[in-house]
C-alpha cells in the first residue's frame, strides 16, 4: 500500500504541516529504487536538489534502512517518511517483522557486505530501535544541511 506523498497544510495562520509518505509491504516484495525514489520526490517537494548532498544522503539512509528490513525480516515492512516543516530534518521509519535490533558489526575492510549501518549512524543525529509484538521499528533522525537548497 502506498500513501501518496502530501503536505498535510493548515489553516492560514497555524503552523506549516510536515510532508509526508508511507508504504507498506507484505512480504520480501519491496523495492529499495522505489523507496529511494519517494525520499527524493518528498525532498524535491521540499526544496531539497536530488543533486545536492541532504537528498543523496538520505537516499543511502533510506536504501540501507530498507535493505537491512528486508534482508533480515522477509515479512511484513513499512516505511514512512516526514520532513519537518522548516525542512531541516528528515525522520526515516523503517517496521519490520523481527524482534532483532540492527547490530553494528566490527570495521573489517575486507569484509563484503555489513558497513551500512556504520553509514547509517555517521550521517544521522539520531538511531533508535523499538520492539514491537510483532517486529520493531527502527528510526533515523536525519539532518538536511550541509548542501544547497
Amino acid at each position: 500500500m502506498v500513501t501518496p506523498l502530501k503536505n498535510r497544510a493548515s489553516d492560514e495562520g497555524q503552523p506549516a504541516a510536515p510532508l509526508r509518505y508511507r508504504t507498506t509491504w507484505e512480504t520480501a516484495d519491496a523495492s529499495i529504487g522505489r523507496a529511494r525514489t519517494a525520499v527524493r520526490t518528498l525532498l524535491a517537494e521540499a526544496g531539497h536538489s536530488p543533486e545536492h548532498r541532504p537528498s543523496q544522503d538520505a537516499q543511502l539512509v533510506v536504501s540501507e534502512l530498507v535493505t537491512n528490513a528486508l534482508r533480515h525480516a522477509p515479512g511484513p515492512g513499512a516505511l514512512a517518511l516526514e520532513v519537518h516543516p522548516d525542512a531541516t530534518l528528515l525522520r526515516i521509519a523503517v517496521s519490520d517483522s523481527s524482534p532483532r535490533p540492527p547490530r553494528l558489526r566490527a570495521h573489517d575492510a575486507r569484509r563484503v557486505g555489513g558497513h551500512g549501518l556504520h553509514l547509517v549512524t555517521r550521517l544521522c543525529d539520531r538511531l533508535d530501535t523499538t520492539a514491537h509484538g510483532t517486529g520493531k521499528q527502527v528510526v533515523a533522525h536525519l539532518p538536511l544541511h550541509g548542501g544547497e537548497r
